[in-house]
């Protein structure tokens, strides 16, 4: 994909390794969020894969969020629409997946790639790992994983994430309030974490670990319709003239 590439890889243990990146700091554009779910959903239903890790390429970033070329070229609510439930498709594919799903964020996470690591369902972290919400500073909000953060950290822990959209919350505050679970001091002692925590689980009985995943989910079906609601707030508020010009502003950073 010119827009960025998402890939898979099953090792003989069972574990499904699903890597995406993008040159623009791992970036979320329609397409690859749709490659993305999809191969989530592929790797979830493949009857030799035991455990799902999702990460990204590189070392400093985790995830920029949404693709500000996109939403700038979005003019029409629909399209808008379609451009958010992207974002709503993955979360969806994550808590749908029948297999649990470990995160591996390496870096900073804006938007997008907050909610990501809100959807994991247990996420490994750096101590360079740092948080932000940013929507708020152009003009739109964080409604598509609101849900999941919400879930994970509370209304409380939300709204100060939300209602601070130029500050970056450092890992601690993450691991403080369940955002994450376990936060190492490099790249090299992150990865030996999880490979420890994937290997102690790949082998227990995939009946038990697939009714923990429902149950670790449990009251969320209504996401199914829930996030696309979301995205149309979303969609909708991108085609303010006001957004656009901040858009345009903060790309040009």
């Amino acid at each position: 994909m010119d827009s960025g590439f998402v890939k898979t890889e099953i090792n003989g243990d069972g574990l499904a390794v699903v890597t995406f990146g993008h040159p623009a700091h791992n970036s979320l554009p329609l397409g690859l969020l749709d490659q993305l779910s999809k191969q989530i959903h592929t790797a979830g239903s493949h009857p030799d894969v035991r455990l799902i890790l999702l990460q990204s390429a590189g070392e400093r970033t985790f995830c920029a969020g949404a693709s500000f070329d996109e939403l700038l070229s979005i003019t029409e609510i629909d399209a808008g629409t379609v451009f958010f439930s992207g974002v709503a498709d993955v979360i969806n594919a994550i808590r749908t997946s029948p297999k649990l799903i470990i995160g591996r964020a390496q870096g900073k996470a804006v938007g997008g790639g907050v909610g990501l690591i809100a959807a994991c369902d247990y996420c490994f972290a750096t101590a360079q790992t740092a948080v932000k919400l940013s929507e708020i500073s152009i003009n739109i909000g964080p409604f598509v994983i609101a849900p999941a953060l919400e879930r994970k950290i509370g209304i409380s822990a939300f709204t100060q994430l939300s209602l601070n959209p130029t500050r970056f919350f450092e890992a601690d505050w993450a691991l403080q309030r369940g955002l994450i679970h376990s936060v190492h001091t490099s790249i090299a002692e992150m990865d030996s974490a999880i490979g420890e925590f994937c290997e102690s689980l790949l082998p227990k009985n995939p009946e038990a670990l697939a009714a923990l995943k429902q149950t670790l989910w449990r009251g969320t079906e209504h996401w199914a319709q829930l996030l696309y609601e979301q995205a149309a707030i979303s969609g909708r508020l991108a085609l303010n003239p006001e957004t656009k010009q901040l858009l345009s502003e903060f790309k040009r950073k």
